[in-house]
């Protein structure tokens, strides 16, 4: 198959790249590593708000933009370009579960706009030591503890996944923060002990996994696309031997396996957005193998990166390490490696 962005996706990827160039820069990032705990700045959300980007897959009838899958790669693969910090995925991915399900007209019009935070807390028994406290809801309350829950600290309502069926939590909500290699991308434990609104059946979760998968993938490309430009202009102007070490053959083979890999991811993580936008019976599996192989995929590339940058790769003061720290969270959240390749061969019948 071949692919290639309409006119109005490629306009949108460029305004994309413009606006998060102009709102995050570098520097902007690492402010927000060393001095927010909230891991983002809540007047740069207001502004991603305003662009109409956390809304991008709801449909036009309920507020949102009405886009697609392919289009919310086009701005994730941006978003990764630029490692923007903040929760814009897990919003994305609320506003996409609240869209799909009927009710709750304020809640979303306030998360388009920006006014709140809402994310959703995934099914703990993802997570090591998960199964301890499964959630449950009983007596229109729902209960339990969630693990890594996306900016729990920050959040004013959660979309939880308890049992056989999606509810509404509002906060304020029990929170301890976990660790993270990323500083801008939160995560927390929560308890709960909530008045439950009922949202839907948890098959609600299936597409918006999906689309999650598409996503991190998204990222992940974008992370990868960034890395390989930055590490191809290092070589070309750093030397050794009175040379640049880019004409060295055996970097030059390092950086073809970069460019390959990077380009691989491209084309699973687009053909998977396709499958999901047009219901293809294959989504399921190719969104599954999209986020496996941009895991993997971006773990060499960052790691070219960072050993091809030198004995300075992975000091604070390059660039890079960010890029490899958002990559290393993206590998273990969304699904897994593992979960996705468990996802792909159950979607192939074994």
């Amino acid at each position: 198959m071949r692919f290639a962005l309409s006119e109005d996706q490629a306009l949108l990827q460029r305004a994309t790249r413009e606006f998060f160039a102009a709102e995050f820069p570098l520097e902007e990032t690492r402010r927000v590593m060393e001095h927010d705990a909230s891991g983002f700045d809540r007047a740069a959300w207001g502004r991603i708000a305003e662009m109409g980007y956390v809304g991008l897959t709801v449909p036009a009838a309920r507020g949102g933009q009405g886009l697609g899958a392919i289009e919310l790669a086009v701005v994730l693969e941006e978003a990764g370009r630029q490692c923007v910090p903040g929760p814009l995925f897990d919003v994305m991915l609320a506003a996409a579960l609240l869209g799909a399900t009927s009710g709750q007209e304020a809640l979303l019009a306030d998360l388009l706009a920006g006014r709140c935070l809402v994310t959703i807390a995934r099914d703990e028994s993802l997570y090591p030591g998960g199964t301890d406290a499964p959630t449950r809801v009983q007596d229109g309350r729902v209960g339990g503890i969630k693990y890594f829950v996306p900016f729990g600290a920050s959040v004013d309502a959660l979309l939880v996944a308890a049992g056989e069926q999606v509810v509404l939590a509002s906060g304020p909500f029990e929170t301890t923060a976990l660790p993270t290699f990323d500083l801008t991308q939160r995560f927390a434990r929560v308890s709960l002990d909530h008045a439950a609104v009922p949202l839907g059946p948890a098959t609600l979760l299936e597409r918006i996994d999906r689309l999650a998968a598409v996503g991190a993938g998204a990222l992940l490309l974008g992370i990868m696309s960034r890395l390989l430009d930055t590490t191809v202009a290092y070589t070309q102007t750093r030397q050794a031997f009175g040379k640049p070490i880019a004409v060295f053959q055996v970097l030059q083979h390092r950086m073809a396996d970069m460019l390959a890999k990077t380009e691989a991811t491209r084309a699973a993580v687009y053909r998977a957005a396709w499958c999901l936008d047009h219901d293809d019976p294959d989504a399921a599996l190719a969104c599954a193998t999209a986020k496996a192989w941009a895991g993997d995929a971006a773990r060499l590339v960052c790691g070219e990166a960072i050993q091809m940058h030198g004995g300075i790769g992975f000091t604070w003061e390059l660039d890079v390490h960010l890029y490899f720290k958002r990559a290393k969270t993206l590998e273990q959240h969304y699904g897994s490696t593992a979960v996705q390749l468990e996802r792909a061969l159950a979607s192939a019948g074994y």
